[in-house]
C-alpha cells in the first residue's frame, strides 16, 4: 500500500488508486516513471519497495527530488535505457505533452520487458480543449487562446477512440479504468477559471459519473502483446 498522507493535491490520490487497482504493484517491480517532476510518486514507489528510475525534461524539477533516487534529464521520445529492462512504465499528465506520440510509444515498447505494462493518465481531448481555451484566454488574453495546443503544452491530446487506435498500432492491448478525479483541487481549478457557475455545473454534471469515453481524464493500462 502506498502512502497517501503527505499528498493531497492534484490527481495524486487518483493516480495512486489507479496503480493499486491494476494489481500490478503487489510484488516488487522494476519501474520507469516518465515525467516524474519533483519525485512525489517516485518516492512513494521507492518506499513501497520497488526499483524505480525516472526521467523529466526539467532539471529544476529533478533538483527538487528526494536525494538518492535514480533520476536523469531526458524526454519521452528518447529513453536513455536498454531494451527490455522494465516491468512497468508510468506516466501521468505526460502523453499530451509529447509531440511525436508514435515515437514515444515505440520507445516505451522497446524498454518494456515482454508482456510488460504501460500505465498512464492523460486528459480527454474533447473535455480538455474547452477548459484550456478558457484558462489560457483568462491568463494570457484572447490572442493566445489556442497556444496551449503548441509544444510543450497539450499538443498531443487524444480522444477515447484515438487512444485505442494509437495503442493498437503499437501492439498494446488497453483497458480503461473508472477512476474519479473530482476532488478539492479539481473544484478549485474550475472555480478559479470558470467561477461559481462552473462549480454549479459540476453539481449538475459530475464528470466522474459520465461514461468512460466522456471523462475528463483517462486512466489506461496498456499491455504488450
Amino acid at each position: 500500500m502506498l502512502d497517501l498522507e503527505r499528498q493531497d493535491w492534484g490527481n495524486f490520490a487518483s493516480n495512486i488508486e489507479f496503480l493499486e487497482r491494476t494489481g500490478l504493484l503487489q510484488s516488487p517491480k522494476r519501474i520507469l516513471e516518465i515525467g516524474c517532476g519533483e519525485g512525489r510518486l517516485l518516492q512513494a514507489l521507492h518506499e513501497a519497495g520497488h526499483q524505480i528510475s525516472a526521467i523529466d525534461p526539467e532539471r529544476d524539477a529533478l533538483d527538487q527530488c528526494p536525494p538518492g533516487l535514480d533520476v536523469q534529464v531526458a524526454d519521452g521520445a528518447k529513453l536513455p535505457f536498454d531494451d527490455n529492462c522494465f516491468d512497468l512504465v508510468l506516466s501521468f499528465d505526460v502523453l499530451e505533452h509529447i509531440p511525436d506520440t508514435d515515437r514515444h510509444l515505440e520507445e516505451v515498447r522497446r524498454v518494456l520487458k515482454p508482456n510488460g505494462h504501460y500505465l498512464l493518465q492523460t486528459p480527454n481531448k474533447w473535455a480538455n480543449i474547452p477548459f484550456e481555451m478558457v484558462r489560457w484566454s483568462t491568463l494570457y488574453g484572447i490572442k493566445r487562446t489556442f497556444d496551449f495546443l503548441k509544444p510543450p503544452q497539450h499538443c498531443a491530446l487524444h480522444s477515447y477512440y484515438q487512444l485505442r487506435r494509437r495503442f493498437s498500432k503499437h501492439q498494446f492491448d488497453i483497458e480503461f479504468f473508472d477512476i474519479g478525479v473530482v476532488n478539492a483541487y479539481f473544484i478549485g481549478k474550475v472555480k478559479m477559471y470558470l467561477g461559481r457557475p462552473g462549480v454549479f455545473m459540476l453539481k449538475i454534471i459530475n464528470p466522474d459519473r459520465l461514461p468512460i469515453p466522456l471523462r475528463t481524464n483517462f486512466y489506461v493500462r496498456a499491455q504488450l502483446h
